[in-house]
């Protein structure tokens, strides 16, 4: 458990963009739908290294290798669009030492049924862009994004092509930081090694196997994900699309995925009282990571970002700014 004291999180002086009117064509807007219209313009993908550098935040669809729409946001960092990096307030806000605040760019993965526009992972942006830029964006079936949700499999692509995007905007360090279903992307994405384009990966509150059911949320979850039922309360409830096809082949697991990371820096975070994933769950993980993964196990924390504390967040943006080199 790390002991490390925690930063002082600060708003982010940016407004959210609206989202882009570039829509996948599976993505209805119309009133019946239910669905909030569109209203900016994001300018072209060959045109946001240029933009960024006026320090403004950008949204935009990405397509993903397979042809999905994913809505991503860009933010700043505080002050990021400073010229001078001793400027900005990144450059010696950090326990571990200075960053710039246009060199480091974090990927958030949200958890199952989240999305870009949830408080609690606008909340996690603001904490990390007091150390560099960050990216957030909804998994497929989620939010604005396209297509249907594998819980877990396919998403792989949705963070690849986010990574993509944010190395594009000129970011010379991207880590990654993912919750629950998120945390388990990220390491399967970073098991790729140097293709990955990370430089850092932390998940937090993720599983180490599939199809557990060991608890009463994971079997809820089950239901949600298995039955017909389950997916119109996905639907309709939660605001999830959940797609009907069952895993064929089933994709690599957390913990058959972590000892490829290395030696990419891994944090794996975990709280004492995860309703969803036991001890054994990060205990696992961190024991496949060996030496290379360091294992933060979290005093009354629950699961996944709507329970990660701002101390916590803070000391994970130290954690990063540390390894990320």
């Amino acid at each position: 458990m790390s002991t490390g004291s925690a930063g002082h999180v600060a708003r982010s002086t940016h407004r959210l963009p609206d989202r882009p009117t570039d829509r996948p064509p599976d993505q209805p807007t119309d009133r019946s739908s239910g669905r909030r219209t569109f209203r900016s313009v994001i300018g072209p993908y060959s045109g946001t290294r240029e933009v960024t550098r006026g320090g403004g935040p950008l949204r935009k669809f990405l397509r993903t290798e397979d042809g999905v729409a994913i809505d991503a946001v860009y933010e700043p960092g505080v002050d990021s669009s400073s010229s001078s990096p001793s400027d900005s307030p990144s450059a010696s806000g950090s326990a571990y030492g200075s960053v710039s605040g246009s060199g480091l760019v974090f990927v958030i993965a949200h958890g199952f049924t989240g999305e870009a526009d949830r408080p609690h992972v606008r909340r996690v942006a603001r904490a990390f862009a007091r150390y560099g830029g960050v990216v957030t964006f909804s998994f497929r079936g989620h939010g604005a994004s396209g297509g249907r949700s594998t819980v877990g499999d396919r998403e792989v692509l949705d963070l690849a092509a986010v990574v993509q995007w944010a190395r594009g905007l000129g970011y010379e360090r991207v880590a990654t930081v993912g919750f629950s279903m998120g945390g388990s992307v990220v390491l399967r994405h970073a098991a790729a090694g140097r293709e990955a384009g990370v430089d850092a990966v932390v998940s937090v509150s993720a599983p180490a196997r599939w199809f557990y059911r060991g608890t009463a949320p994971m079997r809820r979850l089950h239901w949600l994900v298995t039955r017909p039922s389950g997916r119109l309360v996905g639907r309709y409830g939660l605001r999830t699309r959940i797609h009907h096809r069952r895993w064929d082949p089933v994709p690599l697991s957390p913990v058959e995925a972590v000892p490829r990371i290395a030696p990419t820096p891994l944090l794996i975070v975990h709280g004492d009282r995860d309703g969803y994933f036991p001890l054994d769950h990060p205990r696992m993980l961190a024991a496949a990571a060996g030496e290379h993964g360091e294992l933060w196990v979290e005093a009354g924390m629950g699961h996944a970002e709507n329970a990660a504390p701002e101390p916590l967040l803070g000391r994970i943006g130290d954690w990063v700014v540390a390894r990320a080199g």
